[in-house]
């Protein structure tokens, strides 16, 4: 799972690491593969997220694309069921 630091105030994200449920991991990947597949087509998503994305994947290879993604999807499960609160997509 992704991992976090923290030191003087500066907030650092850390890699995506094969510690935890290998099995949600798995989850995490095929649905982020799902969403640059679609994301490639001609009805492409407009939201911030799928935009990201979209750049990443531009930017760097492939499977480092689907990793960033899938840490970053990771962090907003963690947060939506931390906080108790229902998914609100950023803006």
């Amino acid at each position: 799972m992704p991992g976090q630091y923290c030191s003087g105030g500066k907030q650092r994200l850390g890699r995506f690491t094969k510690a935890g449920d290998a099995y949600l991991r798995t989850l995490l990947i095929t649905a982020t593969k799902a969403v640059l597949a679609a994301a490639k087509t001609k009805t492409a998503k407009t939201d911030p997220v799928s935009r990201w994305a979209i750049q990443i994947q531009e930017r760097r290879e492939y499977w480092k694309a689907v990793v960033a993604v899938a840490a970053k999807n990771a962090r907003m499960c963690w947060a939506t069921l931390q906080r108790g609160e229902d998914f609100k997509m950023p803006v």
